[in-house]
């Protein structure tokens, strides 16, 4: 019989400074902060091992984007190049009103102010 412990792959140990250029690497390729750590999940790194959180590393570097406004954005953006191409989709129309609105409120509560 084999135990659990003897199963396990040994864990990839990297230096703080490491985890962080990794960090900084995936946000420039545009990755928030969610999807970093999934990544990093993927390669069996861990954010708690560094005691430093992903957003954290972000923000000191400038990278960190808002990931709700982020997601909402892209998808106003996708709605509007569908509208564009369908005029006469008047359920994509008022959608577009609709994701537009919610954008609005949550600039409004994070306190972003419209370009």
């Amino acid at each position: 019989m084999v135990k659990k412990s003897e199963t396990k792959k040994p864990k990839t140990k990297i230096s703080s400074e490491e985890f962080e250029k990794k960090v900084i690497a995936l946000a420039k390729k545009g990755l928030t902060a969610e999807k970093i750590g999934q990544e990093l999940k993927k390669e069996k790194i861990y954010s708690k091992e560094h005691n430093k959180k992903i957003s954290k590393i972000l923000k000191e570097g400038n990278l960190y984007e808002n990931p709700d406004l982020k997601n909402v954005e892209e998808k106003l953006e996708k709605i509007k190049k569908h509208y564009e191409k369908n005029k006469q989709d008047k359920r994509s129309m008022r959608e577009k009103d609709r994701i537009f609105a919610q954008l609005r409120k949550l600039k409004k509560y994070f306190k972003i102010k419209t370009r």
